[in-house]
C-alpha cells in the first residue's frame, strides 16, 4: 500500500512537471508590492442611484488582495471632489497612502421587458449597460500611472425607478447584480494578476 501511494505520488510529480514545462508565470502588468499602502476611493456612479458603486467597490477590493496577497489597501470612502493630482497628493499626506485608486461606473441604456410603461413601476427588470473606469494615482506626483476600463450589459433585477436614475437598492446586491459587477471588475483587474503563458 505505501509502494502504490509513493509511485502515485512520483507519477503525479513527474506529470506536473512535464505540464508545467511548457508554460512560464508571467507577473502581472501591474505589480502593486512596490507602493506599500494603497488608498481605494468609493467609485463614483453615473445615472444611478443606491449601493451599486459601493458593491462595485468592494468588489474591485476584493480582486486586488486576491490578485496579489500582501499588499495594505486603505479605504477611504467617498470623497467630497474628483480625484484629481492635487487630491491625491493631499491624501498621500493625510493618509499615508503611496497611491489611490479611483473608478466611475457608468449606467446607460435601462430598457425594461414591458417598454417605456414598465419604467414607471416600482419594481422590475431592466436591461442595462455598465461601464467602470478605473485609474490609479500616484500620491507622490500625481500623475496616472495605470488605468483600465471595461463594460458588460446584463439584465438586472430589484431595481425601481427614481426622478429618472435607476436606483440600485437591493437588499442582496451580490444576488441582484453581483454577476454583473463581478463581470467588468474582473476585466478591469485583469492587469493585476500573474498569468501561465506558453513558452
Amino acid at each position: 500500500m505505501t509502494v502504490c501511494r509513493s509511485s502515485g505520488a512520483l507519477l503525479l510529480i513527474l506529470l506536473a512537471a512535464g505540464c508545467g514545462g511548457n508554460k512560464v508565470l508571467v507577473p502581472p502588468r501591474l505589480d502593486l508590492r512596490p507602493y506599500g499602502k494603497l488608498g481605494l476611493v468609493t467609485f463614483t456612479v453615473e445615472n444611478a442611484k443606491g449601493s451599486l458603486h459601493q458593491f462595485a467597490t468592494e468588489r474591485f477590493a476584493e480582486e486586488m488582495l486576491a490578485a496579489q496577497p500582501g499588499i495594505e489597501v486603505l479605504e477611504l470612502g467617498p470623497i467630497d471632489s474628483e480625484l484629481d493630482a492635487a487630491r491625491a497628493q493631499q491624501l498621500g499626506k493625510e493618509r499615508g497612502v503611496a497611491a489611490v485608486f479611483a473608478g466611475h461606473l457608468k449606467v446607460t441604456n435601462p430598457t425594461a421587458g414591458g417598454g417605456i410603461a414598465g419604467l414607471v413601476t416600482p419594481h422590475l427588470e431592466a436591461t442595462i449597460r455598465v461601464d467602470l473606469a478605473v485609474r490609479l494615482l500616484s500620491a507622490e506626483s500625481g500623475g496616472t500611472v495605470w488605468r483600465s476600463s471595461a463594460w458588460a450589459t446584463q439584465k438586472v433585477g430589484q431595481v425601481s425607478l427614481v426622478g429618472g436614475e435607476l436606483n440600485f437598492a437591493a437588499r442582496d446586491p451580490k444576488t441582484a447584480y453581483g454577476p454583473l459587477v463581478n463581470r467588468i471588475v474582473n476585466l478591469v483587474a485583469q492587469d493585476m494578476w500573474a498569468t501561465w503563458q506558453k513558452r
